[in-house]
């Protein structure tokens, strides 16, 4: 036995080093991955003379230093991190794994969603306090409408990815028909938001079922493919049909929201004095926050409901197996056709928030870009997670945001240095180490819709989709 057991330390030993040098080699690869990016992205900067003359200025410190940063925290991902490491902290067995995860007494959604619901509803009132005065707090007020808009639109697509299964690149298009549905329907026919609001919503969900029929024989990358053309056939519409949505030059004053018939104006019939405050233009933008909260957890409370009904256990089934789901009798033609039309619901009615927020639309708005960073939502929170897609609009829309003002950093790399140049390159080196921290997502675990007697909790290594 002492034999045996010296070997062993003697084959641990021998083995270390060879993780070390596998390691670096594969650290020395990533930095010289790095240096390819970075030549053409940072190693040179195009700066103009008094002449108008262009030149280019080198500079090779900061990109060593970015390839040194590389080099070293892939070093010790690999050895701390690494395949090697997480087998060594792996369960035994699946009996093991399978009792190594506890299922918690309350889930992370039933206390985390109310907790984001009650800062939500105090947010304008805490900025308001820290930043000494309304006025002073409206760049913060319109950062929390952008983030709930995104939350919302996140839901709806969580619905159509997470919870059915169907990977849809085009959700933009959905978001386009509602903004511009009420920005026509009010300019050419002056009907009101209110009233504009849900017909909106009922016109992009018919637009999501008439989607629906086309690809419910596809899956996968093809049903990729056709989603994202969709998304592109309606923003050429939008471009291309002058008459109805003005072309690209887009539609422009439209009327703005009233707290239920009462404008937010100065004069004797507006808001400020119906309620005898003194007017500012605050009063408005205070309005839209609420508005899109409302409508956030009307978004919520919807899909959370739906996820036990019937509907959404379908869902779920056809997200996990499509064949074992039409085994089983369900339908998958109106399953499908539903998850597309209650996805599309919620982004109509997103899109004609947008529209009277913004007061003006156009077909540059409602890009591919906007359905790739509503898509990276869903997956980066986790797929079916409501208070995942919470966290993750709240990392991709104000964490960017909040890099403009990183000003301290100019003490570090020199008075010539602008945060702001390196917002989305921060931003996806955020994502590649979050989608090597947590592959799953943020919240990759998630309360079983309906269990047997009681919820027993898996191991997301053993389930497609998280726990389960």
């Amino acid at each position: 036995m002492a034999v045996l057991s010296q070997s062993t330390a003697a084959g641990a030993e021998a083995r270390v080093p060879d993780r070390f040098v596998s390691a670096s080699k594969d650290a020395g690869f990533a930095a010289l991955v790095t240096l390819g990016l970075c030549v053409p992205l940072v190693t040179l900067r195009t700066d103009s003379e008094e002449g108008g003359e262009l030149i280019l200025v080198p500079r090779l410190g900061l990109t060593a230093a970015l390839c040194l940063a590389i080099f070293f925290a892939r070093l010790g991902y690999l050895l701390l991190w690494g395949k090697e490491a997480r087998a060594a902290r792996q369960p035994t067995s699946r009996k093991e794994a399978i009792k190594t995860v506890a299922t918690p007494r309350h889930s992370l959604t039933t206390i985390g969603l109310p907790i984001a619901l009650g800062f939500a509803i105090a947010y304008p009132l805490l900025v308001t306090v820290i930043n000494g005065g309304l006025s002073e707090a409206r760049y913060w007020i319109d950062l929390g409408i952008l983030v709930l808009t995104y939350v919302m639109l996140g839901w709806g697509l969580n619905i159509v990815v997470g919870l059915a299964g169907l990977l849809d690149l085009g959700y933009v298009a959905f978001y386009a028909i509602g903004a511009y549905s009420y920005a026509i329907l009010s300019t050419t026919f002056h009907i009101s938001f209110w009233v504009c609001l849900p017909i909106a919503g009922m016109l992009a969900a018919t637009w999501g079922v008439l989607l629906g029929f086309p690809v419910l024989r596809l899956r996968g990358d093809y049903l990729a493919i056709v989603t994202l053309a969709f998304g592109e056939i309606i923003r050429l519409v939008l471009i291309n049909w002058v008459p109805v949505t003005n072309g690209g030059a887009g539609i422009a004053s439209i009327p703005r929201a009233s707290f239920f018939g009462l404008p937010f104006n100065d004069d004797d019939d507006g808001f400020a004095a119906f309620f005898h405050l003194e007017f500012s233009p605050m009063h408005r933008i205070v309005f839209l926050f609420y508005l899109i909260l409302a409508l956030a957890t009307l978004t919520s409370i919807v899909t959370t409901r739906l996820r036990r009904l019937p509907v959404g256990r379908a869902w779920e089934a056809l997200r996990e197996d499509e064949i074992a789901c039409r085994s089983l009798g369900i339908n998958t033609t109106t399953t499908k056709l539903s998850a597309f039309a209650t996805g599309a619901l919620f982004g109509g009615l997103a899109g004609s928030f947008f529209a009277v927020r913004q007061g003006f639309v156009s077909p540059e708005s409602f890009n591919f870009l906007e359905s790739a960073i509503i898509l990276a939502i869903v997956v980066l929170g986790g797929m079916g997670s409501q208070i995942g897609v919470v966290i993750a609009a709240a990392v991709m829309i104000a964490g960017p945001e909040m890099l403009r003002n990183l000003g301290f950093l100019k003490a570090i790399f020199g008075e010539n240095f602008d945060p702001s140049e390196y917002r989305l390159l921060i931003f996806g080196l955020a994502m590649v180490v979050m989608m090597i921290w947590r592959p799953r997502g943020l919240v990759s675990t998630r309360e079983p819709t309906v269990f047997l007697k009681e919820r027993k909790s898996i191991s997301s290594d053993l389930v497609k989709e998280g726990h389960g």
